[in-house]
């Protein structure tokens, strides 16, 4: 028995529904699955309801783009009450930062002669969740890039002509939040960020996990951040961030975590039940 904590759907910037998306869990034999799109909760209550019933486990989730000093990291929250008032508050404002964002980038875009509208991007994105793939999406569908690299490389990566720095919360306030939720935080994919010094500053802000297994990583990684998460008392998860077929192949099933890993965040969100934090 084995779960994958970490994907995303067409709700953020997957391709799949989360209905597909349990569908090819139950195919690949996950015994638990949490949807973790980036800033919304939109897909959760149809993932669980196609998760019951292939009798798999479904774990909320969600990752948040949260800031750390000057460096940029996502941050998962796992069972948290999803209608929460103050948490949908914070996500609603995350949204709205997002599509201020693409207004911005199609802006730039239009600067540099590429004839695109933000409608047409909200268009391609059909969720509250739009990002930079949308914008890529809509260049390669109206034929001004060949494909996602492309558009990436030509327009909206890091200081190309399109490229808008994403609003952010700060670290503190992602875990303080997600707590609040009675859920818990856990660092997302941290061989991204190569930046390990940067996992017990947010240790002692409160985080509870470390997300240990990625599909952008190899075993002796693995190893190297479990030890990392024993020694700041840090939950091991993991997951295979899969975004449907927007990467070439479907990642669900290629990162499998042991039941006892969801077990273990299960009983740390038991104790924020019984005894709530304080902020």
């Amino acid at each position: 028995m084995s779960a994958d904590l970490h994907m995303h759907s067409r709700y953020s910037d997957g391709t799949f529904t989360p209905a597909e998306s349990a569908a090819l869990a139950h195919k690949v034999g996950l015994s638990a699955l949490s949807l973790t799109d980036h800033d919304t909760v939109e897909g959760c209550d149809e993932m669980e309801k196609k998760c019951l019933k292939y009798g798999i486990e479904f774990i909320p989730g969600v990752e948040l783009t949260a800031q750390i000093e000057t460096n940029e990291v996502h941050i998962l929250g796992y069972l948290m009450n999803i209608q929460y008032a103050e948490f949908l508050e914070l996500v609603s404002q995350c949204q709205e930062a997002r599509k201020k964002r693409i207004y911005e980038m199609v802006e730039r875009l239009n600067d540099c002669g590429v004839d695109i509208t933000p409608e047409l991007v909200f268009e391609n994105a059909s969720c509250k969740s739009p990002g930079r793939p949308h914008v890529a999406r809509t260049l390669v569908q109206a034929g001004i890039c060949r494909n996602f690299d492309e558009a990436f490389e030509k327009y909206l990566k890091k200081n190309r002509p399109a490229w808008m720095p994403k609003k952010k919360i700060s670290a503190q306030s992602a875990i303080d939040m997600i707590h609040s939720a009675g859920g818990v935080a856990v660092l997302a994919h941290p061989v991204l960020y190569k930046k390990d010094k940067l996992i017990p500053k947010l240790a002692e802000m409160g985080l509870d996990g470390l997300e240990c297994h990625h599909s952008k990583q190899k075993n002796s990684l693995a190893e190297k951040y479990q030890t990392i998460a024993k020694e700041l008392k840090l939950l091991p998860t993991g997951g295979s961030d899969c975004h449907g077929n927007s990467k070439g192949k479907p990642l669900i099933g290629t990162v499998r975590i042991p039941m006892q890993f969801v077990t273990d965040l299960k009983k740390r969100a038991q104790t924020y039940a019984d005894h709530p934090p304080f902020f």
